[in-house]
Parts: structure tokens; C-alpha cells; sequence
């Protein structure tokens, strides 16, 4: 993977700028119970990460109200949301559309193809999301199935519609 020299992305206009700031303090309790079960399934995550895993990662899901900061450290394990407008400091960023960034948890995208047809954009360290994207790689199954799982039948319903509209996307393209 090569470093991009392209700024970040402006935030598109559109409905969400007419309404309030998402209240993401409802997210956060979710965000942190997600990062310490995917964890404690895979521990051996952390090793992967060498010396990237107290990186900084922000991952920019373009087209939602907000980005995620990911520090994988085991010792203070962070995954929390961030209001657009309020992005934190970070050694690597990784931002593309929703469902591609899915799909890369899913275990069904490649990113590799992503990153050379710009349908994800990396900036940063990029040794440290490579390390990333390989210990994520190394993990038994979906990691995506692992969090639809954790809220059951709803849980299970929305990943397979957004497989779904994945598919939708992937024949129209």
C-alpha cells in the first residue's frame, strides 16, 4: 500500500447538515462492548500489530455523521465515534463508503483492489493500517457476523440486508 497525498475528503452536503449532531454518547456503550468482545474472541490480534498496536487509527465510514477512532492497545483498548467536525489526532486514517469498509470486516472485500481503484483512501502510517488489515485478516470468520451476532436476530437481519445492498452495488458496478 502506498501513502495518499490527497487531503481528506470534504463532508458532502446534504440532509445532515440541517439537522442536530447525532447524539453519539448513545453510541459509545455499543462502540466499547463491540471492541471487547472482538478482543476477547481474538486475542492474538494485538500480536500481529507489533509495535502499531497503541496506533492511533481513525476510520472515516463516508456518507455517516460520524468517524471512528480505533486504538487497539490491550492495555486501553478504544473504539469510540467522533462528530465530524471534532476529528482526533491520529497516526493512520482510513476512510471509503460504509459498505466497502463493511465488507473489508466481512472478510469479502479486498483491500488491495480497494485502495488502487481510490475506494479507500489511506493517509498516515501506513505500516501501521497494513499490520492492521493483516491481523484482521488473520481472524477465524466475520467480524462483522461476530457483532450482528451480539444483538441477535436484529443484529443478524441488518447485516444480511446491508450484504444485500453490498451485492446490489457490486452488480451495478
Amino acid at each position: 500500500m502506498q501513502e495518499s497525498t490527497d487531503s481528506h475528503p470534504a463532508p458532502r452536503p446534504g440532509l445532515t447538515r440541517f439537522l442536530p449532531p447525532m447524539p453519539l454518547f448513545l453510541l459509545q456503550p455499543i462502540l466499547k462492548r463491540v471492541v471487547a468482545r472482538v478482543a476477547r474472541e481474538n486475542p492474538s490480534l494485538f500480536n500481529r500489530l507489533g509495535p502499531h498496536k497503541t496506533a492511533r487509527f481513525v476510520v472515516d465510514p463516508q456518507g455517516l455523521p460520524f468517524g471512528l477512532l480505533l486504538i487497539p492497545d490491550p492495555e486501553a483498548l478504544t473504539f469510540r465515534a467522533f462528530h465530524r467536525n471534532a476529528e482526533p489526532p491520529s497516526d493512520a486514517r482510513i476512510a471509503g463508503k460504509f459498505l466497502d469498509l463493511l465488507g473489508l470486516m466481512d472478510g469479502g472485500a479486498d483491500g488491495d483492489a480497494l485502495f488502487f481503484s481510490r475506494d479507500l483512501d489511506v493517509t498516515g502510517n501506513t505500516e501501521a493500517v497494513v499490520c492492521l488489515r493483516n491481523a484482521l485478516d488473520d481472524v477465524e470468520g466475520s467480524i462483522a457476523e461476530t457483532v450482528a451476532g451480539m444483538f441477535g436476530a436484529p443484529g443478524r437481519a441488518a447485516l444480511a440486508g446491508l450484504r444485500r445492498m453490498a451485492a446490489k452495488k457490486g452488480d451495478h458496478a
